[in-house]
């Protein structure tokens, strides 16, 4: 069976209220993501028993036609109420935290009167002067659906009333309960049924939230003339990141994650900005410490004099669709298996207003001001995102074509250079060995002064990488390591990569070098020999196709080490490095030892090729394995900036409102936390648990279209049998949220009978 990846990127844009229907959508991701990994827990692993939508979805990973797929959200973005719900997300997808139980937090917490300040909340005969201002607004000053959702509804005339009265000129929402409020969704998340974690060890997790830093911090820019300037920089991100280095998956320390989820959804004049005092206040007034404070302090507001009075607003304020941040680590991203990258953005908002478009009115002189303000920066386009994602994707293809291209001018190098022994001779550890030394020499020296080029730029890699790796092991300044490092090889005459090409190449000190430390090359090498498998198993007959299943299965095994081969710890040279750069070199040398990996890897590769494939098939494999250093000579100059771990297209998919059909008759398109402004659901129970169940019910329908769409077109379901599996998903949702949602039970019922109709069909 093909083992496949279908790796989410999330990005979560900001909503105010819609917070509550973004709920609704991360807790589908969530239960996907839980589906899958219950698939690959191993045997006798205790886990909490699926519920509701978490049963389908792993029904349908299971009955794939020939498809092992796995789901792994990997990296997430969010900003504002997307923010939020990114932060709860991570927690729960690193650690294995349970999202069910948080549903009353939201129901329940995110609500006006929760959230008024108290000590801005107004009695109900003060004021009186407002009270016609008020009316206005409730009357006059909103659209024509918000007056009828006032008119209908007692609660909204209440809340919106008390909401109007609190204090002017202050924010009407607390801080302080804010951050009381997601602390105490972390404790119960905490408190909840627990899994293992949903992200692999060995693979790693990245999460970013974007905030706005009110005063901005001084930034030195070197000009040509004046030589410096000081600006203020306003943009920040607050990021945490869990590698994929095998050990205990831990995403931060909780006050971190709650600092981080309350400064991005600081809405200007709805909240207060957030501080770090506030977070200090809300532990201490519950007794619990944050040993982690000043190192998170340093991290996200490095030399600030006076970090405690840092004012952050909401992140949407200048980056409501934080896609930057999420593509900036994609080329760290390990390739274990066959991937289908998606970016996934979540948008409870989606389009354009007709009515404004249509206008011909001028707008007012606040409206323009507000707008502006507020509106305008956050409906920014995401046209420069897609354009970036685009690149990449065109790249690979590039990348592709010129690897197609080059396959006979490689085939009939090693033709030239080692003939028919590749036919007649099957490979042991020494012809390995000595054909491959054989075809580096071969390509170092028929790719000329190309090899001048590329043999420093990989040696300038390298180095960047030990020195990096070198300065975090001994707590060194990673510029004065790599200053160090540079003048050491400089001096001892290693970095000549000509060297390569003389007659006693192989054993030049350039090329002792790069078999000490270049464990990239190699990486690429494996993930390449994957690559021309998969393009092997296109149109293989099933005898052959299986037998590739295994070679492409046991090369993933070969490369695991690889990627956590780096030492992290216990390399007492490391912390001398400046003053002695030789001896940290040997220590990094002895603890990767990959002369005993390479001896490994090699005699894992032989055993593989020699099970079963056909003798064409072998040879091809063999060929690419000994001609990759023509290939890395070419592509490596194309793919040194970052991105290169994945050279595969990127697919980009949409969840919102907009583009959910199935149930389209039960209503759902228009959420009712857009309501005022998009803080409708603020003023009504039933308004959230209307957006978190239509959340939920929007999320379950792209999930299904999305791990559809990682299958081969023949092999997808007929569009009867999708609806019944939707119709399935539907079900098991409304029948498991009905007990917790009881003013929405009208709408619950609508819901019932369309997937009634959905399944006879």
């Amino acid at each position: 069976m093909q083992t496949k990846e279908l790796r989410l990127a999330l990005v979560c844009y900001g909503g105010v209220s819609l917070a509550v229907y973004m709920h609704g959508l991360t807790k589908e991701v969530w239960k996907l993501a839980r589906a899958s990994m219950r698939r690959q827990a191993p045997a006798g692993t205790e886990l909490p028993p699926a519920r509701d939508s978490e049963i389908v979805y792993q029904a349908l990973l299971d009955t794939l036609p020939g498809l092992d797929l796995r789901v792994v959200c990997d990296i997430v973005a969010g900003a504002s109420a997307g923010g939020i719900n990114g932060v709860l997300l991570a927690r729960a997808l690193v650690e294995g935290h349970d999202l069910d139980a948080i549903r009353s937090l939201w129901l329940d917490g995110a609500d006006s009167d929760a959230l008024l300040d108290k000590a801005a909340a107004s009695r109900s005969l003060s004021k009186l002067w407002a009270i016609p201002l008020v009316w206005w607004v409730r009357r006059r000053g909103l659209e024509a659906e918000d007056k009828a959702e006032v008119a209908a509804h007692g609660e909204v005339k209440r809340k919106l009333s008390r909401f109007m009265r609190s204090r002017w000129f202050k924010p009407p929402f607390s801080g302080a309960a804010f951050s009381g409020l997601l602390a105490d969704a972390f404790a119960a998340m905490a408190a909840g049924e627990r899994t293992p974690p949903l992200v692999p060890r060995l693979h790693p997790f990245d999460l970013f939230v974007t905030v706005t830093d009110y005063h901005g911090a001084p930034r030195l820019l070197r000009l040509n003339t004046p030589a410096e300037v000081t600006e203020p920089e306003h943009r920040l991100v607050i990021g945490f990141t869990c590698p994929g280095d095998g050990a205990q998956r831990h995403l931060g320390a909780t006050p971190d994650l709650v600092f981080a989820a309350r400064a991005t959804a600081s809405f200007p004049g709805a909240f207060p900005p957030a501080r770090i005092s506030e977070i200090d206040t809300l532990l201490a007034s519950r007794g619990e410490d944050w040993p982690e404070r000043q190192a998170f302090i340093d991290k996200i507001l490095p030399g600030r004099a006076h970090p405690e009075s840092v004012d952050l607003i909401d992140g949407a304020v200048l980056d409501n669709r934080p896609f930057g941040p999420a593509l900036a680590v994609l080329g760290m991203r390990p390739a274990h298996r066959e991937v289908d990258r998606r970016f996934v953005y979540l948008d409870p908002k989606p389009g354009m207003r007709p009515a404004d478009m249509a206008s011909t009115t001028p707008p007012g002189f606040f409206a323009t001001i507000l707008r502006s303000l507020a509106d305008i920066p956050r409906q920014q386009p995401i046209r420069d995102s897609l354009g970036a994602i685009e690149a990449i994707s065109t790249r690979a293809r590039r990348l592709r074509h010129i690897v197609i291209g080059m396959m006979p001018q490689v085939d009939a190098a090693i033709e030239a250079a080692i003939g028919m022994r590749l036919l007649l001779f099957s490979p042991n550890l020494e012809r390995l060995a000595a054909w491959r030394s054989k075809m580096n020499s071969e390509a170092a020296r028929q790719t000329g002064f190309a090899y001048g080029a590329y043999g420093r730029l990989k040696f300038g890699m390298v180095v960047e990488r030990l020195a990096t790796r070198i300065a975090a092991l001994g707590g060194q300044d990673a510029a004065a390591v790599r200053a160090s490092l540079w003048r050491h090889l400089t001096s001892a005459g290693i970095n000549r990569p000509e060297a390569a090409l003389t007659k006693a190449g192989a054993a030049s000190a350039f090329v002792l070098f790069l078999r000490q430390f270049d464990v990239d090359f190699r990486i690429r090498r494996l993930r390449f020999l994957i690559r021309r498998v998969n393009m092997a198993m296109t149109g293989a007959d099933d005898a052959t196709a299986a037998a590739l299943g295994k070679v492409k299965a046991g090369l993933y095994a070969i490369l695991a080490p690889h990627l956590t081969c780096w030492p992290t710890g216990g390399q007492a040279a490391a912390g001398n490095a400046i003053a002695d750069p030789e001896a940290a070199l040997q220590a990094m040398a002895t603890a990767l030892d990959l002369k005993s990996l390479d001896a490994r890897s090699d005699q894992a590769l032989i055993d593989l090729l020699a099970a079963g494939l056909p003798r064409r098939v072998r040879r091809e494999l063999v060929a690419a394995y000994l001609g990759f250093p023509f290939f890395d000579i070419a592509i490596l100059p194309l793919i040194a900036d970052g991105n290169a771990d994945e050279l595969d297209e990127i697919k980009v998919d949409r969840i919102s409102p907009d583009d959910c059909v199935a149930l389209a008759k039960a209503g759902g398109q228009r959420l009712k936390g857009s309501l005022f402004n998009s803080f409708g659901a603020f003023f009504s129970r039933s308004y959230r648990e209307h957006d978190y169940l239509w959340g939920r019910l929007h999320g379950a329908e792209r999930l299904i279209e999305l791990v559809v769409s990682s299958l081969p077109t023949a092999q997808r379901p007929d569009a009867a049998t999708l609806h019944t599996i939707k119709a399935m998903t539907f079900r098991a949702m409304i029948d498991a949220e009905r007990p917790h949602l009881a003013t929405v039970s009208d709408q619950i019922d609508a819901i019932a009978a369309a997937c009634a109709a959905m399944a006879s069909d």
